[in-house]
């Protein structure tokens, strides 16, 4: 069943109205007509309903609403992921699996090591296309929620922002002894709802520097991901793969 998510204010009682890019999508691309039943998400009040095409005109279609789908598509555990800015193609990458995978937010960080310079119109730009490839995913992977897409952050301003989390992990590869395993499994005696916020280093790393500035914090942990190097856009697919395969219910 194909899925949508509109906004509280498109419901109005059992009528779903359905506008923008996905008025197209439905009408010429995927050539539904009325009788056509779908899934409509309240991305608001994250609520799925079994909905059935009513009306298709060219700024909208409408649907009515049939039953609410009970069960949900989301993970208990909380990912958060603190992404050192790669080139733009990689990071349109890594947003697209990891919502597939059910990270549930993501951050752009410019660390020391990033090559990519932005000004604020681009960063507008591509910040505004991060989270339109996250909706698209999260309607191919049928999630209950899109991916939030932060706006990029300096590395210096992350540290009050991980202060919010149950768990902080960073991942480095001069890491050799402390594994993601060993980490986690003092996580899940403690607690079955995990808020995890999780660093991951641009395309050369994390710099000695930053990592000297993470050691002054005794409540993060610095992970080994295992023997090999991984490129950036792997590694957040990786950590985020086996947090979920250790915690999630």
């Amino acid at each position: 069943m194909y899925k949508f998510f509109v906004n509280t204010n498109q419901i109005e009682e059992n009528k779903v109205t359905i506008i923008g890019q996905d008025v197209n999508h439905i009408k010429n691309v995927l050539r539904f007509n009325t009788g056509k039943i779908v899934c409509i998400c309240d991305k608001d009040k994250i609520k799925n309903y079994k909905c059935v095409i009513k009306q298709i005109d060219k700024k909208f279609v409408v649907c009515e609403k049939l039953e609410e789908i009970l069960e949900s598509n989301e993970t208990n555990v909380n990912i958060h992921i603190f992404q050192g800015l790669p080139k733009f193609d990689k990071l349109e990458f890594i947003i697209e699996k990891c919502t597939e995978i059910g990270v549930k937010e993501i951050t752009p960080v410019i660390m020391k090591r990033s090559v990519v310079k932005l000004d604020d119109k681009d960063k507008n730009k591509k910040i505004l296309r991060w989270r339109k490839i996250a909706e698209v995913a999260a309607k191919q992977s049928g999630r209950d929620k899109i991916l939030k897409v932060n706006d990029i952050i300096n590395f210096e301003n992350i540290f009050e922002k991980l202060k919010e989390y149950d768990i902080v992990l960073i991942a480095y590869e001069n890491e050799k002894n402390n594994t993601l395993k060993s980490v986690l499994k003092d996580v899940s005696i403690k607690n079955k709802f995990p808020k995890i916020a999780v660093l991951i280093g641009p395309e050369g790393g994390i710099d000695n520097y930053e990592i000297e500035l993470i050691k002054q914090n005794e409540n993060f942990n610095i992970v080994t991901l295992g023997k090999r190097i991984l490129r950036a856009e792997t590694a957040p697919i990786v950590i985020s793969s086996n947090i979920l395969y250790e915690l999630e219910e």
